[in-house]
């Protein structure tokens, strides 16, 4: 197995304890592997991985609303870089479960993704900002992320398609950004305990443009004016366009094909 060291992603800090200051990594051959696999589509990339692990050896010091110390597990975060397979659009990365070293490090959770591989192409103002992403949860806490929002048993696989959201402000100086949408602009989040193979197969329906444009200056009742594929508006306060309502226009279209 190899491990692509780019940066910590969390410090760890000196209150660390009982591992004489060793908080390295160091996997046993023979250790359990979980296996995540994307395939990519052409529009997309696959972004580093985020991974962390934890150790109830080396325990963090933290301090309560009272200003009194109590223990929690210490973490580890690492970046992982997908490997493409051969010439095929499946990109994949081996984990171990058992992170050993002096710390007993074990598998805490990894936050994946894919990005847009061209934003310009929406505009050649628009840059990428955010979506695409998933996070599964291997123990029983929770990732940098938050709690999970679906447990499964046994391996994962993640589908699905994402809409281009077009995010235009102006409050701050003026920004186009495209965000992968699909029920919200974030993370999908998942707990799988005994997971040992995870695949992530994601969609972008590039041809249904959704558009989000904010007031021109901060007021009572500015809110976002949600612009669908057909041309459809939504004002009402919501932070993003309904993801049923998308797929109904989809839909719509691609049955008269």
């Amino acid at each position: 197995m190899k491990f692509y060291f780019s940066a910590f992603l969390w410090v760890l800090s000196s209150s660390l304890g009982g591992c004489a200051q060793d908080y390295s990594l160091a996997p046993p051959a023979n250790t359990e592997q979980v296996t995540v696999r994307i395939k990519v589509p052409p529009e997309l990339e696959a972004k580093k991985m985020e991974v962390m692990y934890r150790s109830a050896t080396c325990q963090r010091t933290r301090r309560d609303a009272y200003g009194e110390p109590y223990k929690v597990d210490g973490f580890h975060g690492i970046e992982v870089q997908p490997q493409q397979q051969g010439q095929s659009d499946i990109y994949e990365a081996k984990l171990a479960r058992d992170g050993g070293g002096a710390c007993q490090w074990h598998l805490a959770n990894v936050t994946f993704g894919v990005v847009h591989r061209y934003p310009e192409q929406f505009g050649d103002e628009v840059t990428f900002g955010g979506g695409g992403g998933v996070v599964v949860i291997f123990d029983n806490n929770d990732s940098p992320m938050g709690g999970a929002d679906t447990k499964v048993d046994g391996d994962l696989t993640v589908e699905g398609g994402y809409y281009p959201l077009l995010q235009e402000s102006f409050i701050g100086g003026h920004r186009v950004q495209l965000v992968l949408w699909r029920v919200t602009g974030g993370y999908r989040k998942y707990q799988a305990l005994s997971a040992r193979e995870i695949y992530f197969e994601p969609m972008i329906y590039s041809n249904y443009v959704v558009r989000s444009v904010g007031p021109m200056v901060k007021k009572d009742g500015g809110y976002r004016k949600i612009i669908y594929p057909d041309g459809s508006v939504q004002f009402d306060g919501r932070s993003g366009p309904n993801f049923n309502n998308l797929e109904a226009i989809r839909q719509a279209v691609e049955s008269k094909k």
